[in-house]
């Protein structure tokens, strides 16, 4: 689980704030109801199973936590599946944290409020159609 959650933030921190080369009209916005108004909020986009399995997004952003909800929004996607990978980086220092025995100290979340058995939740969790505007109220735990 640690190596996945890492991964989210090694990718977060290579695509930097970069949006969908796809200019369609579909889009998805997150809600993120965040327990702390510290660090950010680490967002990461998939399109396929194998871009979610491989931690090869399509688009991520990192978005200051100031208030609740904090919001995220991804435009000019093309209809079809999509996945998202998100953790709170509390302390800001572009990680994520763990305790000694390799479980996440930062709340993380996936799309649909998917959760894991014993490490990150699956694409058939957290995957969700995208056709048009899209909505989810996402709590990080």
């Amino acid at each position: 689980m640690k190596t996945r959650i890492a991964l989210i933030a090694a990718a977060v921190a290579a695509l930097g704030t970069a949006a969908p080369a796809l200019a369609q009209d579909s889009s998805v916005t997150f809600e993120f109801e965040t327990g702390a108004n510290t660090g950010s909020v680490m967002v990461v986009l998939f399109s396929s199973k194998a871009g979610y399995d491989g931690n090869q997004p399509v688009a991520s952003m990192t978005v200051p936590a100031g208030t609740s909800p904090v919001t995220v929004t991804f435009d000019g996607l093309a209809p079809g599946s999509y996945g998202m990978r998100s953790f709170h980086d509390l302390n800001g220092d572009g990680e994520m944290n763990f305790n000694p025995f390799g479980m996440p100290v930062e709340p993380y979340a996936f799309s649909n409020n998917a959760v894991g058995n014993m490490g990150p939740a699956n694409w058939e969790r957290a995957r969700f159609n995208v056709n048009g505007a899209v909505v989810q109220t996402i709590s990080l735990r």
